[in-house]
């Protein structure tokens, strides 16, 4: 079954383009099935769940520093996500666990950082961001692993 991720805008790229107002992207397992205004993506997927995000929704974030600490390697990467990222630059996944911990979480552990963007069959990696640019929610693989109470 899909989701719906809905929002005041939604960015495909974080560094240009042209935002799409009360945006939608839907989300089918872990790939992007559509993006597009929510009245045209709601009448096209009129079954699927809806989850509506104060904020502007984009790609979620490659972390390009180091990892924050935390008493786990666990704890780190849930730390990245609540960021907003999806993915860890190689140089600071830089210990077996850490890398343990990326992988069953299904953040991707990069050897160099492409910009991350929005696009149709791609892994479905999102983040939304509120006015007071904290991460209200990421997506990462198609599932919702963070959201800002």
């Amino acid at each position: 079954m899909e989701t719906i991720h809905a929002a005041d805008e939604v960015r495909v790229a974080w560094d240009g383009g042209e935002p799409v107002k009360d945006g939608a992207v839907v989300v089918g397992r872990d790939r992007i099935g559509a993006v597009g205004m929510f009245a045209e993506i709601r009448e096209r997927f009129p079954d699927a769940r809806v989850r509506r995000w104060p904020g502007v929704l984009g790609p979620g974030l490659v972390h390009r520093g180091p990892v924050p600490d935390a008493p786990t390697p666990r704890e780190r990467i849930h730390a990245l996500l609540k960021l907003g990222a999806v993915a860890v630059l190689a140089e600071y996944a830089d210990t077996p666990e850490l890398r343990a911990a990326a992988e069953r979480t299904d953040v991707v552990v990069l050897a160099g950082a492409a910009p991350p963007v929005i696009r149709l069959t791609g892994r479905a990696d999102l983040a939304v961001f509120g006015e007071d640019g904290v991460c209200v929610a990421t997506v990462c693989a198609g599932r919702l692993v963070h959201r800002r109470r």
